[in-house]
């Protein structure tokens, strides 16, 4: 179960230039114009294509429903500046092995704009920042080297490839898996504080939450 704190629908994360909140009903239009791409449908384990009318209320709901519940974080990406747009969405379920899985989705207008790095160093803090996770978890498709790179840059070891079926495939596809420890994440921002987070980040600056 996810803590308390992240239960209620007033928490919310912030980076440099996203605040990460709760989906709301506002966002149903946004969240369905995204997940009706093929090329980023196909690129989950979760979005079906053709995305059904209405699945974006749905999800809406559902994710609402299971974070109150405290079995999902799961958390709708919008650009602080302008009309506060929706650009993707991310989430960490529970495992039942132990620790988080990492799921996210970015509406194709906004790739390559680093939006995902910085949502995914915010919910990773927050996960071991809030919780007692001693892992996160994540696959890629090996179709998707610009999402194996995300994870890369926030140090995420990449154990090996397998197949694997998500409920809204039909047939398996080849995934990255991949972990991030506690250690690993506490290591990185120890060299961070010392000025070194581009070493530990692999050349890449850091994002820290503001």
């Amino acid at each position: 179960m996810f803590p308390d704190l992240l239960r209620d629908d007033v928490f919310r994360l912030e980076t440099k230039r996203l605040w990460l909140r709760w989906p709301r009903a506002a966002d149903a239009a946004a969240i369905q114009a995204m997940s009706s791409f093929k090329h980023v449908a196909e690129m989950t384990a979760r979005v079906p294509h053709p995305y059904p009318p209405g699945a974006a209320e749905a999800h809406i709901l559902e994710t609402r429903r299971a974070n109150a519940a405290g079995t999902l974080f799961g958390l709708a990406m919008t650009i602080k500046a302008g009309q506060r747009e929706l650009v993707g969405r991310i989430g960490l379920n529970l495992r039942d092995g132990g620790g988080f899985a990492l799921g996210y989705m970015m509406h194709p207008d906004h790739w390559g704009r680093g939006f995902a790095s910085e949502a995914v160093e915010a919910i990773v803090a927050a996960a071991f920042s809030l919780t007692e996770a001693d892992e996160i978890h994540a696959d890629v498709r090996t179709t998707n080297p610009a999402s194996r790179r995300v994870l890369e840059k926030a140090d995420f070891e990449f154990l090996g490839t397998r197949m694997h079926k998500g409920p809204a495939r039909d047939e398996p596809h080849e995934v990255y898996f991949s972990v991030l420890t506690r250690a690993a994440w506490e290591r990185r921002r120890g060299l961070r504080s010392l000025g070194l987070g581009a070493m530990a980040a692999g050349g890449e600056t850091c994002l820290a939450q503001n």
